[in-house]
């Protein structure tokens, strides 16, 4: 690492994949070698779940919300900046929107050309999910263990793009494959992407962190790859998502037990989402009370939800911040989010809605697209 500049690793990939656990890995490996850390989340919108995640491992975290990295380049620009002011950071992590993509072209390429004189950018890791990627239909003749897409073509087509831009793919949930499927997939993506090495990991199980966080560290070939992109196709696909971000507060008069709200909620939830013939692209929440926390998700609609808790005391009141990302319309997802939070609450606590944002992606806009590599 060069000792005058700050390392600058962006996580990309799809929804769901697992970028914020392994932000949140590396960041308390980092800590504690004694490295001074800083976290950029981003979103389309704020109340943002992986910002609430990200403060439990460093207390140097900004969003930028309203927009992807590369729509909202001179506020993740900014956010840089103020993370260096507070505390001239070794490592900076950036973890982009799961819909983004040309961040080669738009992110990367600029920060090199204009800001390389504070910043080294490392070698760009994309995240896909063990079994999300074998939907892909550019895998799929390959593959003997291939699934059927949960999403249409044009949603699709972004994650294929992601693929085709990364300077590292990192094959995660690779628990949760047999060996001889894993080495397949891990195969078959080699001989697809040529540009960019796999590496295979379970941020969730701590396996192969270490591995990546090493090789990361020691590259400076960051945006090696750019790559041509439809951006009418890529405005298609966001749009077929429906994008959700809400706060809420919870009131009783007694101590419920807000494990059991969560998932509760979470199962509502998927429930609803499969009578509705929608399909979960990502769904999590983050609740807060007496001075515990409690976060759960899920990645699509045949998964049992994952629970984290972190306990505290008894308390009658809580916060949650809930981030839902689906194939739905728009107002179609507030009005279940509504009934399921309503329902999960019942009579043992009071519902809140304190702010709820649901909508589909605008078109992206960059404020750079270099076509060369710098």
């Amino acid at each position: 690492m060069m000792h005058n500049k700050t390392q600058v690793i962006l996580v990309g990939g799809f929804l769901g994949a697992g970028k914020t656990t392994l932000v949140a890995k590396a960041t308390e490996r980092l800590v504690r070698q004694g490295k001074r850390v800083g976290l950029i989340t981003n979103d389309q919108a704020a109340n943002l779940v992986d910002t609430a995640i990200l403060k439990e491992a460093s207390s140097a975290v900004q969003e930028v919300a309203g927009g992807c990295f590369c729509c909202r380049f001179d506020d993740l620009m900014g956010a840089m900046d103020r993370l260096v002011e507070a505390g001239m950071p070794d490592v900076l992590f950036g973890e982009p929107v799961g819909s983004c993509t040309d961040l080669s072209a738009t992110v990367l390429q600029p920060l090199k050309k204009f800001h390389q004189d504070r910043f080294q950018a490392a070698p760009f890791s994309v995240l896909v999910d063990v079994k999300q990627v074998r939907t892909l239909q550019r895998l799929r003749n390959s593959l003997k263990h291939a699934q059927s897409p949960r999403f249409p073509e044009n949603v699709m087509y972004i994650y294929q793009k992601q693929l085709e831009e990364a300077d590292l793919i990192v094959l995660n949930k690779a628990d949760l494959l047999p060996s001889d499927e894993l080495a397949e997939v891990q195969a078959v993506l080699q001989g697809e992407f040529t540009q960019a090495p796999v590496f295979t990991i379970s941020a969730l199980r701590d396996a192969g962190v270490d591995a990546w966080l090493d090789y990361v560290l020691a590259g400076d070939g960051a945006g090696r790859t750019i790559t041509e992109v439809d951006y009418d196709q890529y405005a298609d696909g966001e749009a077929a998502l429906g994008w959700l971000n809400a706060s809420m507060r919870l009131e009783s008069e007694a101590a419920p037990d807000w494990k059991a709200f969560c998932l509760s909620l979470m199962s509502a939830l998927r429930r609803e989402f499969r009578e509705s013939s929608a399909q979960i692209a990502h769904l999590k929440l983050h609740l807060t009370s007496g001075g515990g926390t409690l976060v759960a998700n899920l990645t699509n609609n045949d998964d049992e939800p994952l629970l984290r808790e972190t306990p505290g005391e008894p308390a009658g009141n809580a916060r949650l911040l809930l981030n839902v990302r689906a194939r739905i319309e728009p107002d179609a997802l507030r009005g279940l989010v509504e009934r399921c939070a309503q329902a999960a609450a019942g009579s043992a606590a009071r519902c809140v809605i304190e702010e709820l944002q649901s909508f589909a992606p605008a078109r992206p806009q960059p404020t750079h697209r270099f076509q060369t590599v710098v």
